[in-house]
């Protein structure tokens, strides 16, 4: 079963990844990518290093973080995307910063909320319980910044490399 668990995370994230590739542009599904497997190597990197037993819960826990992650992602993709049709010729690096910055409040009260609710579990579970809690404290604090501080300079740093290796500077991205 978790061998099974483990796979479905595989295929999770790889929907995950081609909904996003279609929905927004090709050059934003890199930094969800990235954001994504730095999410799920620090929610494994805490069982390695707690010597937590990974189990079917903690299956859930990574398929959970995963979703939130993206989730947080796709919300800043989301204003990027809207940005760029508002603000035509503004160059990718300033559109990203005024899209963290406009849903910046959003992400810091959806994390705050998590975090509390499932405090509660930390504080009362026990066992699995409480394993689980703690992943999901981890998982959420992760999530939340790789979405602001990963994903996007991910979509930024792609686009100076293409646009150095056609010899020319980042272009002003055009209306989706």
């Amino acid at each position: 079963l978790r061998n099974k668990g483990i796979l479905s995370v595989v295929y999770a994230a790889l929907a995950i990844l081609a909904y996003i590739a279609l929905r927004f542009d090709t050059k934003f599904a890199p930094g969800a990518i990235v954001a994504m497997v730095h999410d799920i190597i620090i929610v494994l990197g805490y069982y390695l290093l707690t010597r937590r037993e990974f189990n079917l819960t903690s299956v859930a826990v990574v398929l959970t973080i995963v979703g939130y992650s993206v989730n947080d992602t796709i919300v800043i993709y989301d204003r990027i995307r809207e940005d760029m049709q508002k603000m035509k010729g503004m160059d990718l690096a300033s559109l990203i910063n005024l899209a963290i910055n406009e849903t910046l409040s959003r992400t810091i009260l959806t994390g705050t909320t998590s975090m509390l609710a499932v405090t509660g579990l930390l504080i009362f579970g026990v066992g699995q319980i409480w394993d689980f809690a703690m992943a999901m404290i981890i998982g959420i604090l992760v999530g939340t910044y790789s979405s602001i501080y990963i994903a996007s300079p991910t979509t930024i740093w792609l686009e100076e490399v293409f646009a150095k290796r056609g010899g020319q500077a980042p272009k002003p991205p055009a209306a989706a």
